[in-house]
């Protein structure tokens, strides 16, 4: 998974609210999540719905 920015503030606590979402699901059994800034993020990359909401539409 991708994060905004290398400092944002909730990256050491992102990686674990992922995991725990993903075994919530039935069927899943390992999981392991991977920090990545590629490909880098930008607003450009926000659903509809969230420019909505934050204002970007």
């Amino acid at each position: 998974m991708t994060l905004t920015a290398p400092g944002c503030p909730v990256a050491g606590e992102m990686p674990g609210w992922v995991e725990g979402a993903l075994r919530g699901i039935d069927g899943v059994e390992d999981v392991k999540v991977d920090m990545t800034f590629d490909p880098p993020w930008t607003p450009d990359r926000m659903s509809d719905e969230a420019k909505l909401e934050l204002g970007y539409l």
